[in-house]
C-alpha cells in the first residue's frame, strides 16, 4: 500500500471487501477481502469508510437513516432503521425484535437481522477515539452524491444499475478501471459489494479532506459516546 492511503470496507459472505486508494485519480486502488474489521483498523490508512452502522439508538431512532432515506429517494429502502444495542446483541430473530419493539416501538427485517454478527464486531472494536479515523459511511448515499444529489434510477443489483454506479465513480474521480484484485468467487463477494466498497473508499477520501456531507450536520452520540452519523 502507498504511504498515505484510505479505505472503504463493505461487509461481504466472505467477511469484508476492502478497497485501499491513495486518492491519486492516476493511481490504481487494490481490493482484497479480509476477514474481521481488526485487519483494517491495524493499517496505517489515513481514513476508513464502512457500510456498517457505528453507534446504537437507546430509546428513540438514530436521525441519520431518516436524513439518508430522504436524501437518496427511491433507493431509500437501502438505509434500514438500526435497532438498539440490546437487540442487536441478542442470537435469536424474535427474541431480537421483541426487544427492540420494547426499547424503541418496532421490529425489523430478517435482512437487518443478519447484519447483526457484523454491527457487534464493529461494536467490539470501535471507540468514540478511533472514529477519528473511521466514519460510518453508506454506498447508495455516496453514489447519490456523486449524482450531483439526484436519485439512482436502477437498483444495484440490476445491470443499468451496476453500469451507473461505475460511470458515477469515474467520473468522480474513482480509478475503476485501473482497479486491481485477486480472483474470488461469488460465494465470497458479489460485483456490488466491490462496487459499495469502492464508494465507501471515495468516501473516506471526501472525509479525510472535509469536503464530504453529514447526516445529521450535527451529529449524534449514542451511550457509549460513539458519533452516530451518515457520511458521504
Amino acid at each position: 500500500m502507498p504511504e498515505n492511503f484510505f479505505l472503504g470496507l463493505d461487509g461481504c459472505k466472505a467477511g469484508w471487501v476492502m478497497v485501499s486508494w491513495s486518492g491519486d485519480p492516476g493511481a490504481a486502488p487494490q481490493a482484497n477481502i479480509i476477514p474481521d474489521i481488526r485487519s483494517a483498523l491495524d493499517t496505517r490508512a489515513g481514513h476508513i469508510g464502512v457500510d456498517m452502522p457505528i453507534g446504537f439508538p437507546a430509546d428513540t431512532a438514530r436521525s441519520c437513516e431518516a436524513l439518508a432515506r430522504q436524501y437518496i429517494g427511491p433507493r431509500r429502502s437501502s438505509v434500514f432503521p438500526v435497532p438498539c444495542r440490546e437487540a442487536v446483541m441478542a442470537d435469536d430473530y424474535r427474541k431480537a425484535c421483541d426487544i427492540n419493539a420494547l426499547i424503541l416501538g418496532k421490529k425489523f427485517s430478517k435482512q437487518a437481522f443478519m447484519l447483526f454478527p457484523k454491527m457487534r464486531e464493529i461494536d467490539a472494536a470501535i471507540t468514540p477515539q478511533l472514529q477519528s479515523r473511521i466514519s460510518e459511511v453508506h454506498p447508495e448515499v455516496a453514489f447519490c452524491v456523486m449524482n450531483n444529489a439526484r436519485p439512482l434510477q436502477h437498483a444495484k443489483k440490476t445491470a443499468e444499475g451496476a453500469e451507473q454506479r461505475r460511470a458515477l465513480l469515474t467520473a468522480g474521480g474513482f480509478p475503476l478501471d485501473r482497479l486491481q484484485h485477486p480472483h474470488w468467487k461469488t460465494s465470497q463477494a458479489a460485483d456490488d459489494d466491490i462496487l459499495d466498497a469502492c464508494a465507501c473508499c471515495w468516501s473516506a477520501q471526501r472525509i479525510a479532506t472535509g469536503d464530504h456531507l453529514t447526516f445529521p450536520a450535527t451529529p449524534e452520540f449514542d451511550a457509549r459516546g460513539l458519533r452516530m452519523q451518515i457520511n458521504a
